[in-house]
């Protein structure tokens, strides 16, 4: 009989506008590599920019938010496994699964984890320095670890975060698997007298790089001082008019919007600079721009889940006056350049080459498939979510199922 996976995405992917449609894209090449038949479900409405699944070969299914159609729906399909993006869709969805479904194998993507990035940012917003411990004062931090416990697999993009789930929120191994985002190595690019300019990318619905871009705007004129004929070409979906209004032609500071092709526009760009002071996961821009051969200036929380600062492919800095003497000396120092080049090189090949992990998810998948009474035995504060804590989401979806009925006859 063919294996059947469900995915029910928060969104759609747009593998054009983030790391995390790209992200999705590989989780689906993944399960189709293992013989999968997939069908993708989202209660989001497709966009412009959303990739056309069907090209894959992927049933798409668009899903209603608290609405018993859903059980007749996944009751039919009867899924092998059923794959949540993100905790949120497992909260809305994930009871309803379990009540069609009992013997479907469920697996979180975390993307990354929300309760870190929120705690981070809650602590530049304080004006303080963020503790480890902060993310234990997060409602979000309750609620995304509910979910990787009620379920029987949790997919982690960093191994930062499967170090904070194991040692600060005690979660055993069992229910994690380490599963960074891969690429294959460029075996070729453009030189460093081939490319110009300085660069950023980032989707600026996620507010860690709408923040990077505030802190580049304040640190851009003294590299400007320096390099006069160097521009910052500023690109990303979905820029709003916020975003819009720092474009500044006569300081060099410009804002491109939406990259038609992110990885042209990093390789033909010499350095690019990410001062991000929040944020969670792996940061798909400094991954890409490895890939490139794009030297990078970022921060701790930029490099945090990808390398550390002797192997970085760039620098790694603390605070404005370094980042910009760092980005300066990036651009004009060739020897150094061609250095980071190869660090970078080195840390996608060593790191986030996709058969590094091919064969254990398969064989961790395996065994839940074979195993997942025995699992779920052991994992007894994830059973006993699922029979308390779990019935709130359910009791407060079916209100809100009723609510609407009443609402619609009258």
């Amino acid at each position: 009989m063919k294996k059947k996976i469900l995915i029910i995405g928060l969104v759609w992917p747009e593998p054009k506008s983030s790391a995390a449609g790209t992200r999705m894209l590989q989780l689906i090449e993944l399960f189709q590599e293992q013989s999968f038949e997939i069908t993708f479900a989202s209660a989001a409405q497709t966009g412009d920019y959303s990739f056309d699944l069907s090209t894959l070969h992927i049933q798409t299914v668009q899903i209603q938010l608290n609405d018993s159609s859903f059980d007749e729906f996944v009751r039919t399909l009867n899924p092998s496994i059923v794959l949540f993006d993100r905790f949120i869709s497992e909260e809305q969805f994930g009871w309803r699964v379990i009540e069609n479904c009992p013997d479907a194998i469920r697996i979180l993507d975390t993307e990354d984890l929300h309760c870190l990035r929120y705690a981070r940012q809650q602590a530049i917003k304080n004006n303080s320095d963020f503790i480890v411990d902060d993310i234990l004062n997060e409602d979000a931090a309750l609620r995304e670890v509910a979910s990787i416990y009620r379920c029987d697999l949790s997919l982690i993009i960093s191994d930062f975060e499967m170090e904070l789930l194991q040692n600060t929120f005690k979660i055993d191994e069992s229910l994690l698997f380490y599963l960074p985002m891969f690429y294959d190595q460029k075996s070729n690019y453009l030189s460093f007298k081939e490319r110009k300019d300085f660069v950023f990318i980032g989707n600026f619905l996620h507010a860690p790089n709408y923040d990077a871009v505030l802190q580049l705007k304040s640190i851009w004129k003294n590299i400007k001082n320096k390099l006069p004929e160097a521009k910052l070409n500023v690109y990303g979906a979905y820029s709003s008019q916020k975003v819009e209004q720092l474009h500044n032609e006569r300081e060099g500071f410009l804002i491109k919007g939406r990259a038609v092709d992110a990885f042209e526009v990093l390789e033909k760009s010499k350095v690019l600079l990410a001062p991000l002071r929040f944020g969670a996961g792996i940061k798909g821009k400094l991954l890409e721009a490895m890939v490139n051969g794009t030297p990078s200036i970022t921060t701790k929380i930029g490099s945090e889940g990808i390398a550390t600062y002797e192997n970085w492919n760039g620098f790694i800095c603390n605070d404005e006056v370094d980042f910009c003497e760092k980005a300066i000396l990036t651009y004009t120092n060739e020897n150094l350049w061609a250095k980071f080049q190869l660090n970078g090189e080195a840390v996608v090949r060593s790191k986030f080459n996709k058969e590094i992990y091919n064969s254990d998810l398969n064989v961790r998948i395996a065994y839940l498939l074979s195993n997942y009474k025995k699992a779920r035995k052991f994992n007894f504060t994830g059973r006993l979510l699922v029979q308390n804590q779990f019935n709130s989401l359910k009791f407060m979806s079916k209100w809100i199922e009723l609510k609407n009925s009443l609402n619609s006859e009258n």
